[in-house]
């Protein structure tokens, strides 16, 4: 393992640590590192709010986002291989999809709460939103990157269309699917924050927790509660690579 890659964050939270224990950097504003490892152990032990302990927190926001997420991708890698493969479908469908692209998931908001209402289907839409259109964007792209010589030496062997589809399409286009796919986990673990702040009925979620926090003014709390989203998020993103590996060998 290559240390030497880690010196300079290592540098940076020993400066961090040194100026605010010189108060140079209001505790208030900015905790030291070590309040925040103060508060993510207050988080794992005594819960925000007390009772709601971090492990569950992060279970329910991990169920919410696998909703969402499969969901984009259930509907998103088809759609976009059809896309892909389909010139009439394309045109039929992108002006659609390039008016309603460009609107942030926050924006549905409001109008996520007036469909399904406080809770669990209002957040997963919300995740659903950001991850949908990366995974299926990235799928259309991966069909039309595939060398058009692969479908005529399919026509060539009388292939048909199936085989075509199966066979040619589908594992031509695998790597950028996945890589769609890690966008759209990363853009839908993004939004989860803000997902929940839609409600949430059960009193669990990482979102829920930092807004707690906020409101009872434990900025080292809130912190805790950020790193642990990204520690998450790279997690997701190793697994994702480590499935991509292992199906696309010749991508590895």
């Amino acid at each position: 393992m290559n240390w030497a890659r880690y010196l300079l964050p290592l540098l940076l939270l020993a400066l961090w640590q040194v100026l605010s224990s010189l108060k140079a950097i209001p505790v208030h504003l900015l905790p030291s590192p070590f309040a925040i490892l103060l508060g993510f152990r207050d988080l794992m032990l005594t819960g925000m709010p007390p009772g709601y302990r971090l492990p569950y927190h992060a279970l329910y926001s991990l169920y919410r986002v696998a909703w969402g997420f499969l969901a984009a991708a259930l509907l998103g890698i088809p759609l976009g291989l059809l896309m892909g493969w389909s010139d009439r479908l394309r045109d039929l469908t992108t002006p659609i999809i390039e008016l309603i692209r460009p609107i942030p998931p926050l924006a549905w908001i409001p109008i996520a709460i007036l469909w399904f209402g406080i809770g669990m289907k209002s957040a997963a839409f919300i995740i659903f939103l950001g991850a949908f259109f990366p995974i299926l964007l990235n799928t259309i792209s991966g069909v039309l990157s595939i060398n058009p010589l692969f479908f005529e030496v399919a026509q060539t062997l009388n292939a048909k269309k199936r085989d075509v589809f199966f066979k040619v399409l589908i594992p031509g286009s695998l790597p950028s699917i996945f890589v769609g796919m890690r966008i759209g986990v990363g853009i839908g673990w993004m939004t989860l924050v803000a997902a929940e702040f839609t409600g949430v009925k059960t009193g669990y979620g990482l979102g829920y927790m930092i807004m707690t926090a906020r409101d009872i003014q434990r900025p080292d709390e809130i912190l805790a509660g950020m790193l642990v989203i990204g520690l998450i998020g790279i997690l997701i993103n190793t697994a994702l690579k480590a499935c991509e590996s292992r199906i696309i060998r010749w991508n590895a």
